[in-house]
């Protein structure tokens, strides 16, 4: 098989240590890290993110050794700078009118054009690039794994709260990314050709100046040869990353290997997905999916362990049998979002919620 490149760019929250609020100082963790990490630390549009990428990695080995050294650079600079960094979807209770918007030409315009549904849209993910050999192939490969992006999503629920409340989402994160246009589950192309007339469409009528404001939950990457999963929460700890990077490499290497042997897997309809993914963002892996082959509702953790040996002949040959197996882990403890729950449950207190998310943001990398 082919390498499978990984690339993960993780979103993270910089936190006052004694209010707790976001604090709008990226720019000061930004301007010392450029020195040591150069592109793989960037700014976002609001000054309370900053922005994390991994090089091109090889194996999912070499992708934890990146993510783990670039949260462990972004913790000590931020502790330079009297900051904590926080790894969750959105933060507990800090208002995204209070921010600030980091000065930039682009941000400048795309404040112009959405106006508060960009200010409002104070939110962390996580994006994984797997490299593929061609562009075609790519975009079979995307219509067959968008039917698992609910499936990949659950995993990664880590925003169930938004200014204060307690939404009743397990990721709320991907409500507030709803308001954006061209986001959500991609529609099915029958070739990379067609998908490239649709985006040079949207070009010539000034809906978009470039195929990176296409923002779905999984794309061709418009300047990469490289399938990119933007469906995820940034969870709180390394392993639950380089789980859900595994994960989606394995089953880019599954589908792969299927259209090899003149085999597919079908491709279902975006509306039959988008209501796993309104489950998956409600209930988190405490839920049930919508099975439907079967045609019926089927509990969660049952689909997990059927996704773990649909990709099982594959992990050995990436290399990321344990990587992937900490699925279990997440199935046992619970999503950033149980946890996070639990404690507010505990405490009713969303300053120890963050104290929490800042703690296991540091898991296994201090």
């Amino acid at each position: 098989m082919p390498t499978f490149t990984l690339g993960i760019e993780e979103e993270f929250q910089t936190i006052d240590p004694e209010t707790r609020e976001l604090r709008s100082h990226m720019s000061k963790i930004v301007e010392g890290g450029q020195i040591v990490l150069q592109e793989r630390v960037k700014a976002e549009m609001h000054q309370a993110v900053v922005e994390v990428g991994t090089n091109i990695c090889h194996n999912v080995e070499e992708a934890r050794r990146e993510v783990t050294f670039l949260r462990k650079e972004i913790l000590e600079l931020a502790d330079r700078q009297n900051l904590k960094i926080a790894a969750a979807g959105t933060h507990p209770f800090s208002d995204w009118q209070d921010q600030l918007i980091t000065p930039n030409e682009r941000y400048d315009k795309l404040i112009d054009e959405m106006r508060d549904v960009a200010r409002g849209n104070l939110i962390f993910g996580l994006h994984c690039h797997v490299g593929i050999e061609s562009r075609n192939e790519g975009i079979h490969i995307i219509n067959a794994v968008r039917y698992f992006l609910p499936h990949i999503y659950a995993l990664s629920t880590n925003s169930p709260f938004w200014t204060g409340r307690n939404t009743g989402f397990k990721s709320y994160r991907s409500k507030v990314f709803d308001k954006f246009p061209r986001t959500g589950i991609p529609e099915f192309f029958s070739s990379a050709a067609e998908y490239d007339e649709y985006v040079a469409l949207l070009v010539k009528t000034n809906c978009i100046d470039n195929g990176k404001k296409i923002w779905w939950d999984i794309r061709l990457h418009p300047y990469f040869n490289t399938i990119e999963f933007r469906i995820c929460d940034v969870p709180m700890r390394v392993d639950e990353t380089i789980c859900l990077a595994a994960l989606m490499q394995a089953l880019v290497a599954k589908i792969y290997k299927l259209m090899r042997q003149n085999l597919n897997f079908r491709p279902y309809r975006k509306v039959l997905i988008n209501e796993n993914k309104w489950r998956a963002a409600r209930y988190g892996i405490q839920g049930k999916l919508i099975d439907f082959g079967k045609q019926e509702e089927v509990p969660y953790k049952h689909l997990a362990h059927e996704l773990l040996d649909f990709v099982d002949d594959v992990v050995d040959e990436l290399g990321s049998r344990h990587e992937v197996q900490y699925i279990d882990k997440i199935l046992e403890m619970g999503t950033g979002a149980d946890r996070q729950l639990d404690v507010w449950e505990r405490t009713r207190d969303f300053r120890q919620v963050v104290d929490y998310i800042v703690s296991e943001t540091e898991v296994g990398v201090r």
